[in-house]
C-alpha cells in the first residue's frame, strides 16, 4: 500500500472536484443557427451599435475593396440610410470584412435589417458571407472617448493592415463626421 502525502491526497481531491465539474458541464455545440438580435425595450433610442460583417473564408471570392464591388456596396450602404433601415455613423470597407457603427429603428429587427443587406449581395454581387455577424451596443457611457477610440480604431484599420499609409486615403469608407465626402 502506498501512502500518500496530505499534499498529493489535497491535489487527488482536487482533481477529482473538477473531473465532477467537468462531466456535468453542458457541451458547447456552436452558435444558434439564427440569432435574433431585435432592440430590447431597454435600450435608448438610437443607440449605436459597432457591427462587424465577415466574407466566408472557405469560399474563394474578390475581395470587398475590389473597385466594382466596393461601390456597390458602399452605395448600398447609403440606400439603406436613405431609406431608414440604418443609420451610419461610420462604415468601412476591408478586404474581406465590413466594420460599421450603425443605428437601427426600434421597431425593426437588427438581424433581420442586416440578413437582408447580406441576401441582396449575396444576390447581385455573389457576396458569400460568414453566417451571422458581430455586433457590439455601445452604451450611452462608451459615447465619449471610448466612442473616440472605436471610431479612430476603425478608421486606422486599413493602415494597420498596410493597406494605405493614411486613414484619410482609404477610399472604401462613410465616414460622415470623419472627414468630407
Amino acid at each position: 500500500m502506498v501512502m500518500e502525502s496530505p499534499q498529493a491526497q489535497e491535489i487527488s481531491a482536487n482533481v477529482a472536484g473538477l473531473l465532477v465539474t467537468l462531466a456535468t458541464m453542458k457541451i458547447y455545440h456552436g452558435f444558434p443557427e439564427r440569432l435574433h438580435h431585435s432592440v430590447p425595450h431597454w435600450v435608448e433610442p438610437g443607440a449605436m451599435f459597432h457591427i462587424r460583417i465577415s466574407l466566408d473564408h472557405e469560399k474563394e471570392q474578390k475581395p470587398l475593396t475590389d473597385q466594382l464591388l466596393a461601390q456597390a456596396i458602399l452605395d448600398s450602404a447609403k440606400f439603406y440610410e436613405t431609406n431608414m433601415r440604418w443609420h451610419i455613423t461610420l462604415f468601412l470597407l476591408m478586404p474581406d470584412h465590413v466594420h460599421a457603427v450603425l443605428s437601427f429603428p426600434r421597431n425593426k429587427s437588427m438581424s433581420e435589417i442586416i440578413r437582408d443587406w447580406k441576401r441582396f449581395h449575396r444576390r447581385a454581387n455573389h457576396v458569400v458571407w460568414q453566417e451571422g455577424y458581430f455586433d457590439h451596443r455601445l452604451r450611452a457611457d462608451e459615447r465619449g472617448t471610448q466612442l473616440s477610440a472605436k471610431l479612430n480604431y476603425i478608421r486606422q484599420n486599413p493602415v494597420a493592415a498596410g493597406l494605405c499609409a493614411r486613414a484619410e486615403d482609404w477610399p472604401w469608407v462613410i465616414d460622415p463626421f470623419g472627414r468630407e465626402q
